[in-house]
């Protein structure tokens, strides 16, 4: 359970979206007036927040496209147009924006399966983009990243898997998926959890990871230039204490060598300064943080 302190209270003042992110939520809502879609996003936040206060609720993320904004993105939608059967599996979904995004794109939405802890923000997902499991028919697996009954870790595959690829409409965990996933995102994620924990489940997302060449796994979250503890009063919105934070260096350490068998994969990583307008008028709020946007690729 969380220990978080009373959550911060939305500012309604924090939204805005504009160029390709207004076109895009205006496309899937179906809702062309400004001002109406705005009032339909801050209800569908207001319930959001109160599932969880998740920061990135607040200052309006899940509208705003993660997967999209990653440089690897473009690998993303190829290997869905070239490789036959292509899964993509979401993490961490939340509202599920970041795979509608790509299926807005082009990728096949066949072969995308979403995850998260919470359900009830795949159900608002529908709500925020007014569509149905029938009109978008994504697979969704509830489940704790954590609990061996939905995704246990086992070593990365260096071989094609045993096991037949999974009828994703059946799946009730993602251990069928293991050796079989071709991409995996996973953005805001891995920042909740202690060093241990995020070892764990770097084993456990890499157990899915197809061992086919150019299978990838892909996301951001908040970083470090230096591996260490974040500074300032914000802890982890799981469980409460300081957030550890990788930085580039030690997140390539991490996946070539100790996940992956070292040369068998390449890393990239950076660090993005950003300065969290949110938290602006926070009164003791650390305002400047850093993200660490990566991507896995198997060779």
């Amino acid at each position: 359970m969380s220990t978080q302190k009373t959550p911060v209270p939305l500012d309604p003042s924090l939204y805005s979206i504009e160029g390709d992110a207004l076109e895009f939520m205006k496309a899937s809502t179906g809702i062309q007036d400004a001002e109406e879609l705005k009032k339909h996003i801050l209800a569908v936040q207001e319930e959001a927040y109160a599932i969880f206060p998740y920061p990135c609720i607040r200052r309006f993320s899940f509208i705003r496209r993660a997967l999209g904004r990653l440089p690897a993105y473009k690998q993303l939608l190829t290997l869905g147009k070239e490789r036959k059967g292509a899964i993509l599996l979401d993490i961490g979904c939340c509202v599920g924006n970041d795979i509608r995004k790509a299926v807005y794109d082009g990728y096949p939405v066949e072969n995308i399966v979403a995850s998260d802890l919470h359900p009830e923000y795949w159900d608002l997902g529908h709500k925020l983009f007014n569509t149905t499991p029938e009109t978008f028919p994504v697979p969704f697996v509830p489940g704790d990243a954590f609990d061996p009954a939905h995704l246990a870790p086992v070593p990365p595959f260096y071989s094609p898997p045993d096991t037949p690829r999974p009828d994703l409409k059946t799946l009730t965990s993602l251990n069928p998926l293991r050796g079989h996933v071709s991409v995996i995102h996973t953005s805001a994620f891995f920042h909740l959890f202690v060093e241990e924990e995020q070892f764990k489940l770097a084993q456990a997302v890499a157990g899915l990871l197809s061992p086919e060449p150019g299978s990838l796994i892909l996301g951001l979250h908040v970083g470090l230039p230096e591996k260490g503890f974040r500074p300032g009063k914000r802890e982890r919105a799981h469980g409460g204490g300081p957030m550890f934070c990788h930085s580039p260096e030690s997140w390539k350490e991490l996946w070539d060598g100790q996940i992956f068998k070292k040369g068998t994969v390449k890393v990239e990583a950076f660090i993005h300064q950003i300065e969290r307008q949110d938290l602006m008028n926070v009164p003791g709020a650390e305002t400047t943080s850093y993200l660490l946007v990566w991507s896995i690729t198997r060779l």
